[in-house]
Parts: C-alpha cells; structure tokens; sequence
C-alpha cells in the first residue's frame, strides 16, 4: 500500500521538524517552493497536490480552491491552514465533496491584531505620526497637533465611544484591553451570544447604530459573502466626520475607493487600514496619497515576535494526521461538511 500524501504547497516551517513528524507518521511529503508572499498559481498548485490526501499551507494570494480543483483531487480528506482566514478556499464546493478545512486561530496572531488595532487608534487620536515629523522639521508646541483623549475621566469627561464590529476572539480582545479605560464600547456580532457581551462589558448594538454613536469603529469580521463590502458609502455616511475608521481584519471588508470618497471629502476623520482589496496596492492607489488622513500597513498587524504563524504549525500538523487517523480535528471552520466526511473517511484511516 502507498503512503498517503500530503502537499504542504506553501510551506512556512524553515525547521523542517513538522515535515519530519509527518514523514514519521507514515506519510509522503510533498513540498511546494513558494512563499506565501509570493503566492502560486493554479496549475502548478494543481500538478504539486495530484493524489494528495492532505493539503497544508498558508494563504494562497492570487487564486481560491475551488469545486473544479477539489474534484480532480478524489482521495482529498482535509485542506489544513497554517492562517485564521481561510477565504482562499470555497467553502460550500469542500462541504459538497466532503473536505475539511481547519484553520488555526492561535493567540499570538488574533491577540496581536488586537494590539495592533489598539496602536493604530491611539497613533491616530494621539497624532503620533504628525507631532514626530513636526519636531524633527524643528518646530516645537503648537495647538493644531492637539490629540483626543479617549478614556472616562473623573471630571465628568464620558470619553470616546469605541465600536467594534465583530465579537469573535480579535473583537473581545480589543474590548478587553480598552477596560482600563472605563469608556464607552459597542460591539455587533449577529453570531455571538449575550453572555459574552455582558461578561465584557459590552453593549450590544446593530450595525447602523453602533456607526452613527461611534468615534472609532474598527472591523474584526471574518470574510464571507456577507461581510465583502460590509463598510461601503452607505455605512460611511452613517459615522460621524470627527469619527475614524480601523480595518485589521480583510480588504476586502470595506469598498476602497467609498473610503477615499469619505476622507477626501471630510466626511471621516481618518482611516488606519492594515489590509487591502489588492495586495500590495498600485502605485497609483488613490489610498496611497491621502497623507496623514490614513495610516497604511503591509497586511502585518499580527507580525509580532515572538509570534506570526509559527504557533500554527503544531495546530495544522494535528489536524492534517487526525484526518489521516479518520478522526475529526480540532478547529473544523466548514462544520456541515463533517456528516460526509465520516461516511467517506471515518472508518478508513491511512495511518
């Protein structure tokens, strides 16, 4: 009998300890050449993963895997992310054909959005950024580079009302390191129960109203059909123009050029804005000449150290070998594919 097969197309284990263990368990190693930096295109995802049992990497940037792909791989039992998103993967056509896609939100990535996401707000409301460039051009004081002050204060000051759109683990973090503050926070998740809210401190709000009260929103939503172009003009015009806006989780969240409509023409204060629609941007991005009404970052809020995706490895590794044991993993992002999956694999192990 063969091995099984596992294509690691976009390998992120410069150690090689995670291929090993998998070689050990009995399987073929595949491994793909690229980086996810710089991608890989489908037909060659598609002559490295022929006969794959297993497929194992990062985000794939330029391509998703989609019904046509999964068909041409038939022993195909699980597509193990290294990352959180797992939009480079459609989701129904792997439910329908009866593959599991894991995914692996480990604190040093979700926890390091959320200090990211709390940087950004304070660079902006703080002037960060302006009142560094206005001292080393020698200037000193000057009231036009006053910043907001954001927490409750004892003098009756209410604070800034901060809105968090998403209440997953990133959401309730950025909750949770805003607490000392003792302001005044939103949050909507259709999909998270009250007692997370509560326990908090969190009131819950819908969508429009949590942008029309809010001074700072900032997005923590996974990206589906439902959530691209979640903040579009519509939603922009219902904040206030003093308000900012923060985008950590996904480009493709928030409609671009709606969000230079709005800074352009001084409907929004300023934008913080990690991720793009179009990675790495054109030099021609009207979002590359908005000067200090936005911060920009390379899609690198969660690049901390110690962190990023190494703590994932463990994670994808003991999925990838529980699907070839037969068992379900941990962190199943398509649950509705689970019932097939069982009927076509679990009573039939390879390792």
């Amino acid at each position: 009998m063969s091995k099984p097969k596992v294509c690691i197309y976009i390998p992120i284990d410069s150690s090689g300890e995670s291929h090993r263990r998998i070689e050990e368990a009995g399987c073929e190693v595949i491994l793909g050449k690229t980086s996810w930096r710089a991608g890989i295109d489908r037909d060659a995802l598609l002559e490295l993963s022929r006969g794959a049992h297993a497929l194992l990497g990062a985000t794939i940037k330029r391509m998703p895997i989609e019904g046509t792909f999964l068909k041409q791989l038939p022993e195909l039992r699980i597509i193990s992310k290294y990352t959180i998103g797992v939009e480079d993967v459609d989701l129904n056509a792997a439910s329908e054909q009866g593959v599991l896609v894991t995914h692996s939100p480990t604190e040093a990535n979700w926890g390091g959005v959320a200090e990211g996401t709390i940087a950004f707000m304070l660079a902006l409301l703080k002037r960060v950024r302006e009142r560094d460039r206005h001292v080393k051009q020698g200037g000193w004081r000057d009231s036009a580079l006053m910043g907001t002050y954001l927490g409750k204060r004892q003098d009756g000051y209410p604070g800034l009302t901060v809105g968090i759109v998403g209440f997953g683990r990133c959401g309730s973090r950025v909750a949770e390191l805003l607490a000392p503050w003792n302001l005044r926070v939103l949050a909507c998740d259709p999909y998270v129960e009250d007692e997370k809210f509560e326990r908090y401190g969190v009131r819950r709000a819908t969508l429009a109203s949590l942008l029309e009260e809010s001074d700072v929103v900032t997005l923590h939503v996974t990206l589906t059909e439902e959530t691209h172009n979640l903040i579009s003009s519509m939603e922009l015009r219902l904040m206030k123009s003093t308000a900012i806006l923060i985008n950590t989780c996904r480009g493709a969240v928030v409609d671009i050029e709606a969000l230079c409509d709005a800074l352009d023409g001084e409907e929004l204060a300023a934008a913080a804005v990690d991720v793009l629609s179009e990675e790495p941007p054109p030099t021609n991005a009207r979002i590359l000449s908005l000067g200090d009404k936005v911060i920009l970052c390379p899609h690198m809020v969660s690049a901390n150290t110690p962190g990023a995706l190494l703590p994932a490895i463990p994670w994808a590794t003991d999925a990838t070998l529980a699907a070839l044991r037969g068992e379900v993993p941990e962190h199943v992002y398509n649950m509705d594919a689970i019932p097939r999956w069982l009927d076509r694999f679990g009573d039939k192990p390879l390792i």
